[in-house]
């Protein structure tokens, strides 16, 4: 089976700058040096936005640094926290459409990867950082769906379109969410994978199944009645691992740093 890569919500700051106390650079390279170590054959890296935290140009130029040691092709996208014409200034050559929304799709054996731009400002809709599929975004999707023969799909979107009972992120999520997942069910044959919410979380929306990954850096936590978006833990960082199988995509989370030991057998008595 081929293999794909995920890493999301890595919010890269400037060199020295911190995220909860943890250095977000020092993170993502950790973890990258995981999964290439791991995986080095896979076909493809997607990054599944926030890819810095401020979207300055700094933060862009660390990010291309930490890159620079990734041995696969790397599948950009953008999420809230990303400027566009920032990340552009930097990744002059990664894929947008005449719109330009920076996003493509990419066919991987029986597989299509599609990868969406949900960011929706600044400014942001009543200040908030929930993510937007326009028309245009929309028009894109259908036409990856609609033109990939019997391939099974795999659509990235960094803004989750469903509800995980997360208050505070559920506040934030893709604007426009029904209309997405009616989209994605009524074409059918797919996976959906997003980020966002610095959790592991999956789950079936309408016939719609979908992942999400938790981030290299800083970790959301599982609140049910707080309104919060910024609730944080430093937990481990981690990867997402897609095996392209012939019956669709099989999904692994993968955390890095954790310290625990790999044992070939166990005692009982030990």
């Amino acid at each position: 089976m081929q293999k794909l890569l995920f890493v999301t919500d890595p919010h890269i700051c400037a060199p020295g700058q911190r995220i909860i106390g943890l250095d977000p650079s020092l993170r993502l390279a950790a973890v990258l040096d995981a999964a290439i170590l791991a995986h080095p054959d896979a076909a493809a890296l997607v990054l599944l936005g926030d890819l810095t935290h401020h979207g300055l140009a700094a933060e862009y130029e660390e990010l291309d640094r930490i890159l620079g040691a990734v041995t696969v092709p790397i599948i950009p996208m953008i999420g809230n926290h990303d400027r566009r014409d920032a990340f552009l200034a930097r990744f002059p050559d990664a894929p947008q459409t005449p719109q330009g929304h920076i996003q493509t799709w990419r066919d991987i054996g029986d597989h299509r990867v599609i990868t969406m731009d949900s960011l929706d400002g600044p400014p942001y809709h009543h200040g908030q950082h929930a993510g937007l599929l326009c028309d245009d975004r929309l028009a894109f999707l259908e036409m990856a769906l609609a033109t990939r023969a019997n391939r099974h799909a795999i659509v990235c979107i960094h803004h989750p379109p469903f509800d995980t009972g997360v208050i505070g992120m559920d506040r934030i999520k893709l604007r426009n969410g029904s209309d997405v997942i009616d989209l994605l069910a009524r074409h059918g044959n797919l996976h959906l994978i997003c980020g966002h919410l610095h959790q592991t979380v999956s789950g079936n929306t309408r016939g719609v199944p979908w992942t999400v990954f938790k981030s290299p850096c800083h970790q959301g936590v599982v609140e049910l009645v707080e309104p919060s978006s910024s609730l944080s833990t430093d937990e481990p960082g981690a990867y997402g691992l897609g095996l392209l199988s012939a019956g669709g995509l099989i999904v692994h989370s993968i955390d890095v740093g954790t310290g625990a030991r790999v044992v070939d057998g166990y005692d009982a008595t030990k």
